[in-house]
């Protein structure tokens, strides 16, 4: 399944609104990019070692936050396009994976681990 590139960043523009307004409210110093194909060093990241980067999450959890916690960088989630296009078989189905995708990533800026959220749907 192929999408454009505005379509596919519409599509997580979508997913973002998606998001209780509740989380949305504490999410601080965070950056939401999309890009087309994972780096080497973000595919080093992986922890199970099969399957395909869908996002990822590099930063501090704001469960690890402490009061010096001060004049740093953003936190940066990533979508990656390329692997939604090959793991998705219609327009639906690549939404969907990018709203989950989406909520996955911004649950491990909530501290949750992949087991955790993986057994939770995302």
């Amino acid at each position: 399944m192929k999408i454009s590139e505005r379509e596919f960043e519409q599509a997580v523009t979508e997913a973002l609104a998606s998001v209780p307004q509740r989380f949305k409210d504490v999410l601080q110093n965070i950056a939401i990019t999309v890009a087309d194909e994972p780096t080497p060093d973000q595919l080093h990241t992986m922890t199970h070692g099969h399957g395909e980067l869908l996002g990822l999450y590099q930063g501090i959890p704001i469960t690890q936050r402490g009061t010096g916690y001060a004049g740093v960088m953003p936190d940066v989630i990533t979508i990656f396009r390329g692997p939604h296009e090959r793991v998705c078989s219609t327009h639906r189905e690549l939404v969907v994976q990018i709203q989950k995708t989406v909520l996955h990533e911004i649950g491990h800026y909530f501290g949750f681990d992949d087991a955790y959220l993986h057994s939770h749907g995302y």
